[in-house]
């Protein structure tokens, strides 16, 4: 607010003027008064004089004074007496005028020193005034120039409150305020954008009402405020998604809350999981063609050794019996031996398939492609080769190519019939028989598999555990460890690199199906 600087107001000097004009009216009046009550004395005594004089009884004295003894009037008696009495009427006027004048002389030296203090009043107030409106001034610039720099820093605060509430917003982070008790006084564009709910709706509400799905609970921002200082919880769901979520305790004039900040680092850490799979991979790729490529002569050399010596045995006169037990054998190492060789081949066609891009492959030529090697090279200490299993295949009808790595997805097939042969060798006796179903449909926009066999089935406990790294069937140590069992490297090909899911559902009587879903685009 500015304060006006200006002359005494118009109210002021109305005040003033109408104070000494009333002065110079009393003084007037007063002297108007006293010559009025003059004039009225003496003629009231004139009056008085004239009322005597024509009275009966004094004319009738009088009348007889200036009349002479013949009974006429002496006029000059009457002009004498009449000059007297005039005189003395005179004499009283003049002394009652006199009179009159000391007292008008004495009010209006009364009324001077009456006007000298207004005038001296005035000149006062006019003084306190001019001091009056130069303080003002003074203390209109001041707060000229408060007011300028309030407006400077209303300024400046306006636009940092819009830069950080503009970084806010752009933050590709998940940002939440809240109160002590839990009402939302932050909420970003990223916690619109994956919340689905507006600024408008969310500010000012409890957040476990307004979001109840938040992976986030009441204790533990109580924890980080009572502790006073930042906690990090990460919450992931394997091949899903993963988050960062980090409380910031805050207080600020005696109110106590906190932000949260939620990171969506689902994308960074499915990348370096791939990469560090990628790592392990192409070295298991290195590793698997190195010892291919040293494993294959020798067998090679052990495979001709035996066609030779199976060659020498006919041609050898030995008993028929004994004969026959040494062919037996030779024709088990013979089949062994290309079984080794199947496998080998196998490593060395991953080793060198494996990698590269996406590209678009029959699921059913994969599948099949996966049979045909598990006829080749699985088999159990029972005795039960996988080409042995009775295969039920149950293919919808046009089903269409989808994106895939084809050499890791027929590992996944592969392992999958590996660990079927296992469970159906642990009840492999006569009456059994043992059976894979395949079934491959299309529902809404996800290709379905399931393998499924009459085997020993897996414990819940089991299944909880099955496609962790080192886990096995027997005992879920990682001492025990069986590359046979393990369905981890299966789980990563499935849920990270094809962005599908794998599951499993088993009955310990019954058996066990594997349910796996792959994006057809």
């Amino acid at each position: 607010m500015t304060i006006p600087a200006t002359e005494p107001s118009f109210d002021e000097i109305v005040y003033l003027q109408a104070l000494f004009n009333f002065t110079r009216y009393s003084f007037n009046r007063f002297h108007y008064q006293t010559a009025e009550k003059a004039h009225s004395s003496m003629k009231k005594h004139l009056w008085s004089l004239l009322l005597f004089l024509v009275s009966h009884p004094l004319y009738a004295g009088v009348g007889d004074y200036f009349r002479t003894e013949d009974g006429h009037t002496n006029w000059q008696y009457v002009a004498n007496w009449s000059s007297g009495i005039l005189i003395l009427l005179l004499s009283v006027t003049v002394i009652t005028l006199l009179f009159s004048r000391l007292q008008a002389h004495r009010a209006n030296k009364a009324l001077e020193a009456i006007r000298q203090d207004l005038e001296q009043r005035v000149m006062d107030r006019t003084a306190t005034l001019d001091e009056s409106n130069r303080l003002l001034l003074e203390a209109n610039q001041l707060l000229q120039g408060e007011i300028s720099q309030h407006k400077e820093t209303s300024n400046r605060l306006s636009s940092s409150e819009s830069y950080i509430r503009d970084i806010l917003s752009s933050m590709p982070l998940m940002l939440i305020g809240l109160t002590e008790d839990g009402c939302i006084t932050q909420w970003n564009r990223r916690a619109e954008e994956i919340t689905g709910i507006s600024a408008a709706k969310a500010l000012g509400n409890n957040l476990w009402q307004t979001y109840p799905t938040i992976t986030l609970s009441k204790a533990q921002v109580k924890e980080a405020l009572e502790q006073k200082k930042s906690l990090t919880i990460k919450h992931s769901q394997r091949g899903q998604y993963h988050f960062d979520i980090t409380i910031y305790p805050l207080k600020a004039q005696g109110e106590s809350g906190a932000v949260i900040l939620i990171d969506d680092v689902t994308q960074h850490i499915l990348a370096a999981n791939m990469l560090i799979q990628r790592d392990k991979m192409s070295s298991m790729g290195e590793l698997a063609a190195t010892m291919a490529h040293d494993i294959n002569p020798p067998l090679q050399q052990i495979l001709d050794d035996m066609h030779k010596f199976r060659s020498t045995l006919h041609a050898a006169n030995l008993p028929a019996e004994t004969q026959q037990t040494i062919s037996t054998l030779m024709d088990e190492t013979s089949q062994q031996g290309e079984q080794a060789l199947a496998i080998i081949q196998n490593l060395l066609e991953f080793a060198q398939s494996r990698g590269g891009e996406k590209r678009l492959a029959d699921v059913i030529d994969i599948i099949e492609r996966s049979i045909q090697l598990a006829n080749d090279v699985l088999s159990v200490p029972s005795g039960l080769r996988f080409r042995e299993i009775s295969i039920e295949r149950h293919y919808s009808q046009s089903l269409p190519q989808i994106p895939c790595y084809v050499a890791e997805l027929q590992q996944v097939f592969l392992s999958l019939f590996r660990h079927a042969c296992h469970a159906l060798g642990q009840v492999h006796k006569a009456g059994h028989t043992p059976i894979v179903r395949i079934q491959v449909m299309v529902c809404y926009d996800m290709l379905w598999i399931k393998v499924q066999h009459n085997g020993t089935g897996i414990s819940y406990q089991e299944q909880q555990y099955l496609f962790e790294p080192f886990f096995t069937q027997t005992t879920g140590q990682a001492e025990d460890y069986d590359a046979g069992k393990r369905l981890s490297f299966s789980h990563f090909i499935i849920t990270e690199q094809h962005r599908g899911q794998l599951a499993v559902t088993s009955d310990v009587n019954v058996g066990t199906t594997f349910h796996i879903q792959l994006p057809l685009s």
